[in-house]
């Protein structure tokens, strides 16, 4: 396998779980969360809208860097809306982390492929 391509590899595959792990967990969440499962499906769409508000915003700002700087970059963002999403105190705050860990997702698979 050629080097480069390990680290989208592995980008694709830390934006993947994350876009699909919180079904798994979707009780669980809930029930720490103390609100119903079919609420903590918002959750999943907060990720979902964030893709699609992200994507188009995200790689058009980015046209004039080079796609290594901006990988890396969304990555580093990805990283951080996801620990604010592991850190988040309630729902609201959840949701709206889940929606900006959304955002460079699809920058970042545009990009990469």
């Amino acid at each position: 396998m050629n080097k480069k391509l390990f680290p989208l590899a592995l980008g694709g595959l830390a934006i993947g779980t994350t876009e699909f792990i919180i079904m798994g967990l979707m009780q669980d969440v809930a029930s720490s969360l103390q609100i119903s499962i079919p609420k903590a499906g918002y959750l999943i769409s907060a990720y979902a809208i964030g893709v699609i508000v992200g994507a188009p915003l995200l790689v058009a700002a980015s046209v004039k860097y080079s796609p290594k700087k901006v990988l890396m970059a969304l990555m580093v963002l990805f990283t951080v809306f996801n620990g604010l999403s592991a850190a988040a105190p309630g729902f609201y705050s959840l949701m709206v982390a889940r929606f900006f860990s959304g955002l460079p997702h699809g920058a970042f698979l545009a990009l990469a492929l």
